[in-house]
């Protein structure tokens, strides 16, 4: 289950956005074409000020968190502090193997999404979006299956990356049969973008063009950390280089940055031809904020398709919570996944 290795990709000067939109001129700037909802800038940079504001009143958490704070935390929504809505027209099934997905199906699908949740791969579940995915699925006519892989720190890697690939495998094999289309996708967001281009590149060998498109959010895609990664430093918005750190340690123990590079736990490492057209999404106050760009440059150099939106001001998990570039990015979502593969 492992990847071909490649070296280290060289990393250009990344533009930095967030200084770039505090008064830099737009025109010539090389991400320019890809940026996205400018005229919401002044209310999601608010947004931004407010959570950060709201942040600083909590007492900072260092070091490895205990089982009641792990416990408490992953009742609750991510992003918020209220446990997630289960919707009855969701169903829960065990697929053979042992790995455990929600299917939300609105009947005659016209294809059938994977969805990876995100969570830095600690939190989050498969039950944990149920609202949005039910949006989803009736808006892009797609039956929605969400894995509940196994979370860190009990379960490091491989369990997440393995409990992903087995679904993705049985998808691939039994959709006709399930769901009467064999026009897969795949979605996730943060740790589930990153979980569901380990699940393209594992899948490749043994089913080849099985999934038709990749809908990547704010994925972590260099566990050695990109530039912006290292630089964004402490500021208290969803993520930031510190609670970065702490994810990548409970996802993969022990491991230093050099075992980090390989592409079997960074995919900007990996060989990526062969994959699937992609549309990356990321904005411009994300500590992630390279690893999209240049997933998306590497992408596009292995002859794949990849489009890059870049959301203006928006921070990193922005789609958690009531913006406008939340109702914007939520319809380019379902457009771009309702198209894929036609």
């Amino acid at each position: 289950m492992t990847t071909t290795h490649r070296t280290t990709p060289d990393f250009p000067d990344c533009p930095n956005f967030p200084d770039f939109l505090r008064g830099e001129p737009l025109d010539g700037h090389p991400l320019r074409a890809h940026l996205r909802d400018l005229d919401c800038l002044e209310e999601t940079l608010a947004f931004n000020r407010a959570f950060e504001r709201a942040a600083g009143s909590r007492p900072v958490r260092r070091g490895p968190l205990d089982a009641e704070t792990l416990a408490r935390l992953r009742r609750n929504r991510l992003g918020g502090d209220t446990p997630p809505r289960r919707l009855p027209q969701a169903r829960d099934r065990r697929l053979p193997g042992g790995v455990r997905v929600r299917v939300l199906d609105p009947g005659s699908p016209e294809g059938v999404l994977l969805h990876l949740h995100g969570g830095g791969w600690a939190f989050g579940s498969a039950d944990g979006q149920d609202e949005r995915l039910w949006e989803l699925a009736r808006g892009a006519r797609l039956a929605v299956v969400s894995v509940e892989y196994r979370l860190a720190p009990e379960h490091p890697y491989p369990a997440a990356p393995d409990d992903c690939e087995r679904a993705a495998r049985w998808l691939a094999e039994h959709a006709v049969a399930e769901f009467g289309t064999d026009r897969l996708l795949i979605a996730g967001e943060s740790a589930g973008a990153h979980l569901a281009v380990l699940t393209l590149l594992r899948l490749r060998a043994e089913h080849p063009g099985a999934y038709c498109g990749a809908q990547l959010a704010f994925g972590p895609y260099d566990l050695a950390m990109t530039p912006s990664q290292r630089s964004f430093g402490d500021r208290a918005l969803l993520s930031n280089t510190r609670s970065l750190q702490g994810s990548y340690e409970m996802f993969s123990p022990g491991t230093d940055a050099g075992r980090r590079r390989d592409p079997a736990l960074s995919p900007l490492y990996a060989d990526l031809a062969g994959l699937p057209p992609a549309r990356l999404v990321v904005g411009t106050e994300d500590p992630l904020l390279d690893d999209s760009v240049l997933l998306a440059r590497r992408w596009r150099e292995a002859g794949g398709a990849a489009r890059l939106d870049v959301v203006a001001g928006a921070m990193h998990g922005f789609t958690l919570y009531p913006l406008t570039v939340t109702d914007r990015e939520r319809r380019r979502e379902r457009e771009f996944l309702a198209a894929a593969g036609r």
